[in-house]
Parts: C-alpha cells; structure tokens; sequence
C-alpha cells in the first residue's frame, strides 16, 4: 500500500476518536459543570495524547510478537505489553491532570480508578491498532500477491515465446530457401508471412491483450508456412464460429495447441489435423485441435 493512503488512514482513524470525545460538545449535552476551566477540553487532549501512545506501542510491536514460534509465548508478551501499557498510562495521567488542573496538588491524590479506566483504553485502543495493522499487512499482501501473479504470467509467456521462436524460425526459413532455390511463385509470399509472423510475436505479442481477429490471421499464417512443410494443403482443416469482432485475449496463447498438433500428428489421414474455434457470449468456448495417429484431445474455455 502506498505510503500515502496509510497516512490517510491514521488520519481518518484519530479524526474519528477525537471527534468521538468531542461528540457531546457538539449536540449541547455536556454538563457545564465539566467546561469550568477547560477541564472538558483537557481530558480530551490528554486521552488523545495516551491513547496515540498507546495505539503506536501495539502498531509498531505487534508484528514481532506474530514472530514469536510459540502461540504461549505470543499470548504472554501480548498480555504483558497490556500490563505494562496499562502501568505507564496510569501515574502518566495523573501528572498530566497535575499540570494542567487549577486545583492545589496536594488535593489531587491517585486514585484506583485511574487504573480501572486506562487498562479499559488500553484493550480498546489495542485493539483498533491490531485492526488496522491486520488491515494495512492484507492490502499490502494483496498487493504483493497480484505483483506476483503478473511477473509469474509474464515469466511464462516469455518463456513459452522463447520456446516457439527458434524452432519454427529455423524451419521456416529452410522452407522458404528451398522454394527460393527452386525458384518457387510461393516464395515471396511465405516471406510476407514470415515477415507479418516476426512483427506480431515482436511488437503486438508485447501487449496484454490483443484484437483475436489478430491471434487467428497469426494462426492462419503459421499454417500455411507449416504446410510449406508438410506440402498437404488440405491436412489442416481450421473452423471458426461465432463473432469475433471486438473480442480480445493474451497473445499467443492459442498457438500451443496447434504447434503441439503438428508436431505430433500423423501425416497418413485427411485432414490430419482438426481446429475447431467458437466463441460464444464472449467466451472462446472451445478450441479442439485431434490430430490423427496419436490419440489426443484438446478441449478449453477462455475468455475473449
């Protein structure tokens, strides 16, 4: 979480107890009695002041007691921090009222509600601190979580893009010297394929989502440069259902499923391979690539 939206919630939260202490004020239901000099107002500044200190002692040491390895000892150190919390905000109150009260000191003696009275702030305060810090550690756990998750995506989309450059680079362009060698009319137009293929995976596959008419014209390419290859023009048969327009999904991302049709198909039937694609209610309902010989079976739902 940013630095910034943290301070905001401290912000919030101490607006929020001040302004609770600050309350009957508001509405005209305080005793007069408790205006006589000020004395309303400084209980309240004093509370606020014990309360923050209260408040930051358990913010900023409750993630090492959520270190301790034992549940006792976690529970003993919390209790003893409430004792000693509480031990401190007791004699420090009764100074403060020293200081600031008009009346003679030797009139204003410690009192055992004193105690009463800041072990009940301290719980309350305690746990507004744990609340918040839960609340903050989650955001920020979040926030990690969904910075993982995208660094995990890109690593494998990276890697999957790195394993299909150089193997179909590499057969392609064999294929293209063999139809420019032997003087070939599709030689020129495997090369604009080629050329089209490169642009995509280099500059459009950056991006996080783009247009499937895109991803399918890259499917058609690959199959016909394949087919180079395989000289068999009817042994992939490619169906597309549905709409398609103004759809998008990850790029590259189909392309797995006919690379491995190809690598493993047998070339005997016809087609050896089948591809069928449909989108339907913005969702890529199925893709199936069965490619005779070898006996398997692709079905997925994505969303476009």
């Amino acid at each position: 979480m940013k630095r910034k939206n943290i301070i905001l919630i401290h912000f919030l939260f101490w607006f929020y107890i001040i302004n609770q202490g600050l309350f009957p004020l508001y509405i005209g239901k305080l005793d007069e009695n408790l205006m006589t000099d000020y004395n309303y107002l400084k209980e309240v500044c004093i509370s606020a002041v014990l309360n923050m200190i209260t408040f930051y002692t358990i913010y900023w040491l409750l993630p090492r007691l959520l270190k301790f390895k034992s549940k006792l000892s976690a529970i003993l150190a919390g209790l003893m921090l409430i004792v000693l919390n509480t031990a401190f905000r007791a004699p420090a109150e009764f100074y403060m009222w020293k200081i600031f009260d008009t009346e003679p000191g030797k009139e204003m003696i410690f009192k055992t509600i004193y105690m009463w009275n800041n072990l009940r702030m301290v719980i309350v305060i305690g746990i507004y601190a744990i609340l918040i810090r839960f609340m903050i550690n989650w955001f920020e756990s979040q926030k990690l979580r969904d910075e993982l998750i995208n660094q995990q995506q890109a690593s494998e989309l990276a890697l999957m893009r790195s394993q299909i450059n150089p193997h179909f680079l590499f057969n392609t362009l064999n294929n293209i010297y063999s139809l420019v060698y032997r003087k070939s009319e599709e030689a020129p137009e495997a090369v604009m394929k080629l050329s089209s293929i490169m642009r995509y995976m280099l500059h459009d596959s950056a991006s996080q989502k783009v247009p499937l008419e895109k991803e399918i014209e890259y499917l058609k390419s690959f199959i016909e440069l394949q087919n180079l290859r395989i000289k068999q023009p009817d042994f992939v048969s490619l169906k597309l259902d549905g709409n398609i327009a103004g759809r998008n999904i990850a790029p590259m991302l189909l392309i797995s499923f006919v690379e491995n049709a190809f690598k493993h198909g047998s070339k005997e039937p016809r087609p050896g391979i089948l591809i069928h694609l449909s989108v339907i209610n913005g969702k890529i309902k199925w893709i199936r690539s069965i490619f005779w010989g070898v006996s398997r079976f692709r079905q997925t739902v994505l969303r476009a």
